[in-house]
């Protein structure tokens, strides 16, 4: 038996799970998520919990039980708490302005990044010592994509650490020339 996947889902006060065959739909006071079930598993409700089962003992089905199950409670979690995402921004001259819904952002190329937020994730910029981009929304997988193709823009590199890089995210610094004589 998968050790989370055979760990029931508590369905919190305020969110609904709605199951059709293989298509799963949780709404909640932030939001509305629906998934297609792998039909290695099964999906059934039993008073406030929800259980996930698997069809047999092959290997796969071991590793789509768990899946399954993380994925309901990241459903579950989001609907009703929501997810936050923090990057740092570091480098000279490095800056990010909030326009309508999108981020522009000044990254040491010739011309401005412009990424729109997509719909379901809000955006916030905190300037204190550094910069800071706060992204915040109820679906774990978007949230995840939309830092991710924010951080791609420009990398923290290995010698001065500019770059945008995730809060607790730790860069490994090189020595660079001067070091070698």
């Amino acid at each position: 038996m998968s050790r989370i996947g055979k760990q029931p889902i508590k369905i919190p006060a305020g969110t609904t799970v709605n199951i059709q065959g293989r298509h799963i739909e949780v709404k909640g006071p932030k939001g509305s998520l629906q998934r297609y079930i792998h039909e290695l598993a099964s999906v059934k409700i039993d008073g406030d919990y929800l259980i996930v089962e698997r069809a047999d003992d092959s290997k796969q089905s071991r590793a789509i039980h768990g899946l399954t199950r993380a994925l309901l409670f990241n459903m579950v979690e989001g609907v009703t708490n929501g997810f936050k995402k923090e990057l740092l921004v570091n480098g000279v001259g490095y800056k990010v302005e909030e326009k309508g819904k999108a981020l522009v952002l000044y990254l040491g190329y010739s011309h401005p990044i412009e990424f729109r937020v997509p719909d379901g994730i809000t955006a916030k910029v905190e300037r204190q010592k550094e910069i800071r981009i706060i992204l915040e929304g109820f679906d774990k997988e978007l949230l995840g994509l939309t830092a991710a193709r924010i951080r791609a823009f420009r990398p923290p590199e290995p010698y001065k650490g500019k770059g945008v890089q995730y809060v607790d995210e730790v860069i490994i610094r090189k020595a660079g020339k001067a070091a070698a004589k």
